[in-house]
């Protein structure tokens, strides 16, 4: 070393110090990037995407490289920076010993690897992954390689602890795997990148797994339905008032159903001067059952499957509960698209604050409306649930708090709740 110059020392060190912010920078760079960017980068045939996608599917081996390159680079400047000490006390014949020397260089030596190797190297990576990784992809695939020998015995004792920690080393699972609420959260962190009715979309859409057709379908009791038994100008008379393109066909009682009618084909079949009477059953459809408990993704392939638009859903007995068509389904995504007038708004908020709501409203949609969380897992209605909840049928101007919130009865219409009021809704 004595016949080494003072300068070329210095500017050896410098490059160690230089080495050591690649490999820390080049570590943060690489596993800080986003892999789902990496994936795509990949797949367009970006080559440092490509080099980088190689070296992270085994981040052991990748780390073992970056570490063996990064501790010894900083050991030989440590080792240097002892010879620069010492070699400063004999050229300048500095008056101090070289124990004090030697400290006061290790201290500015950590200083130096501190700021301009290890947190602003790293802090640069943070915020540019891809300029950083891409390149230094190119350097460390040959590194790897050259050295794979010595990062193989390295990993092969650091997994061997860790198997003996009882810590898994395999890679068969995705860390980076995102539930479904988690991948929510990407969504509505999209900001400008999505606007916002296709964010309101797909939310819909990643919720449409935890709804049943239960909690979109119309109840048995507000099935709007055609008795074949009736006369044909009866017939005529709801075929043609009728604001929906497919019936439920019944004989006498909705317990005796014939199937699906599709209301204009109908009527023009009807009014055909040849149309016999006894010919309105070969018209019907035969009827598509759907059980209860169905969730809406799969009820939405299966529509697609059978090639229908209208489902009966039935319960464990066979009894029909409601009607559940793809426009219900269509409309959890896309919001409402109907044109069909409302006779009652379900919801609607009171000058004093107060929440007035139809009883056979949806608690899902209530939820959905006024930004709370009564429970959904059972009685699909605000009806059920308050009944549930009572355990009787109420009278008219009863009072309760409904999970935490206070509601009162207002009208009650036979043995159901007709329309109820929620006060202190935020």
């Amino acid at each position: 070393m004595n016949e080494i110059s003072l300068s070329a020392l210095f500017a050896i060190l410098v490059g160690l110090i230089v080495l050591s912010a690649f490999f820390s920078g080049s570590e943060t760079a690489l596993m800080s990037i986003n892999r789902y960017r990496l994936k795509h980068l990949t797949k367009k045939k970006h080559k440092g995407a490509i080099k980088a996608s190689a070296l992270l599917k085994r981040p052991d081996r990748l780390i073992g490289l970056i570490l063996l390159g990064n501790n010894f680079v900083n050991i030989l400047a440590s080792s240097l920076s002892t010879i620069i000490a010492l070699r400063l006390i004999e050229t300048y014949d500095l008056h101090i010993t070289e124990e004090v020397m030697i400290g006061l260089a290790a201290g500015i030596l950590t200083f130096v690897i501190l700021i301009f190797a290890e947190v602003t190297p790293k802090t640069l990576s943070a915020l540019h992954p891809e300029r950083i990784a891409f390149p230094a992809a190119f350097i460390y695939t040959p590194l790897l390689k050259l050295f794979y020998p010595i990062v193989y015995f390295v990993n092969f004792l650091a997994n061997n602890l860790l198997k003996l920690l009882r810590v898994r080393t395999d890679n068969n699972n995705n860390p980076q795997a995102l539930s479904l609420d988690e991948l929510k959260t990407v969504v509505l962190e999209a900001g400008s990148l999505i606007p916002e009715r296709h964010q309101t979309m797909l939310l819909s859409i990643l919720s449409l797994e935890a709804a049943r057709v239960e909690d979109i379908m119309v109840p048995r009791n507000e099935i709007v339905g055609i008795d074949l038994a009736e006369d044909q100008d009866s017939i005529i008379k709801q075929l043609v008032s009728s604001q929906y393109t497919r019936l439920l066909a019944f004989t006498d009682n909705i317990e005796n159903i014939q199937g699906i009618i599709h209301t204009r084909k109908t009527l023009n079949a009807i009014l055909n001067e040849k149309f016999k009477e006894e010919e309105l059953s070969n018209i019907v459809r035969q009827p598509y059952y759907v059980p209860e408990g169905t969730p809406l993704t799969v009820q939405l392939i299966n529509f697609q499957h059978e090639r229908r638009r209208t489902g009966i859903v039935v319960d464990e007995y066979g009894d029909i509960q409601g009607l559940v068509t793809l426009e219900d389904i269509l409309e959890e995504i896309v919001g409402d698209f109907t044109t069909l007038p409302t006779p009652v708004q379900q919801v609607r908020t009171t000058d004093d604050g107060s929440v007035i709501i139809d009883g056979s409203t949806h608690v899902r949609d209530i939820n959905q409306s006024l930004m709370i969380n009564l429970p959904v897992d059972g009685p699909k209605t605000l009806n059920g649930l308050i009944l549930e909840y009572l355990e009787d049928i109420p009278d008219a101007g009863t009072s309760l708090k409904l999970e935490g919130h206070p509601v009162e009865i207002m009208q009650m219409h036979g043995n159901m709740i007709k329309t109820v009021k929620f006060y202190d809704i935020p």
